[in-house]
């Protein structure tokens, strides 16, 4: 089998790629990334080290000649899309950024898939378009759940969602779709919470920490979201939303303070900030969907947060 990974340098498409190429090493597989600022620089080294089976190109899923040029020559049977902008403050101050990445590069992939006939198309998605879960339920939202999101982020990953979707229907595309809950572990960007809080707390900062903290995230291992996707696309069915969570709610509050604790220090490394626009207070989806495929989450947060310190004592320094 021939897999494109697209985004596969960023957090969660390199964990994938490294994890597939160990499960699959007979598959060919191609990773398309931009290598923006968020990309993992080493990976393409790291991962061809590791399988002579794998190919990297730098390009943009924008670009519709080079994508379809890529297409062209390597005919993939399945694609996966994890190549997104994410970080939600930067969809506020530049949305057009994220609609040209978020929205229209999944239209040119989506069309390149129906021209080249590919058998597999997956969507990496995420629990922010539902919008804030106000119930005071522990259920979460479950995948008929209507898609209300707060941010420009989130909006442009709905829409790729709808139009990933339509693809399935009108073109009879194998469509699957996954929306995950908050995705943490080694390689993290800085700009997220929890790189963000050990890596100011390394190097003597302050940590920011939005409005009272109070904010309710679902915490959620990047090997159980790569184990999660795998399971999908074995297991998935054409025209489906499969719901990933880490079934772990913390405020974010107390994920900062496990990790002044975890690294000895105190709270006065605290810094509240003002909430960013449209901030939503809490985020939960059902999983119930995904384990019907055999799919559980493994790592509880515990060992995740160890694992996840661990890598960046070892590895800060070439993320500041």
């Amino acid at each position: 089998m021939t897999l494109l990974i697209t985004g596969g340098c960023g957090f969660i498409g390199s964990a994938f790629l490294l994890g597939h190429i160990e499960a699959f090493p007979h598959d060919r597989v191609v990773c398309l990334d931009k290598m923006t600022y968020a990309a993992i620089k080493n990976i393409p080294d790291i991962v061809g080290a590791m399988s002579e089976n794998f190919r990297f190109v730098k390009g943009d899923i924008a670009d519709r000649e080079c994508v379809f040029r890529l297409f062209e020559e390597e005919r993939p049977d399945a694609v996966v899309n994890f190549a997104a902008e994410t970080h939600v403050d930067r969809s506020i101050n530049d949305p057009q950024d994220f609609v040209r990445s978020n929205f229209v590069g999944v239209s040119v992939l989506l069309d390149a898939c129906v021209k080249y006939s590919v058998k597999r198309f997956h969507q990496i998605s995420t629990d922010e378009v539902y919008g804030e879960y106000f119930s005071s339920s522990d259920e979460g939202f479950d995948e008929e759940a209507r898609l209300l999101p707060s941010s420009p982020y989130s909006a442009t990953k709905a829409s790729a969602d709808m139009l990933a979707l339509s693809y399935a229907r009108t073109y009879k595309l194998f469509v699957t779709v996954s929306r995950s809950a908050n995705t943490y572990g080694p390689r993290q960007n800085p700009e997220k919470l929890i790189p963000k809080t050990i890596t100011n707390l390394l190097t003597g900062k302050k940590v920011p920490v939005m409005g009272n903290g109070l904010n309710r995230r679902d915490w959620l291992y990047v090997t159980d979201h790569c184990k999660a996707v795998e399971a999908i696309l074995k297991y998935g069915q054409p025209g489906e939303i499969y719901n990933v969570s880490g079934e772990r709610e913390e405020y974010n509050i107390d994920i900062v303070r496990k990790l002044i604790s975890l690294l000895g220090k105190d709270e006065s490394c605290i810094e509240f900030v003002p909430e960013r626009a449209g901030h939503d207070d809490r985020y939960l989806v059902d999983s119930k969907k995904l384990e019907s495929l055999g799919w559980k989450h493994e790592i509880p947060l515990e060992k995740g947060i160890l694992d996840t310190v661990k890598w960046y004592l070892e590895n800060y320094k070439t993320l500041i």
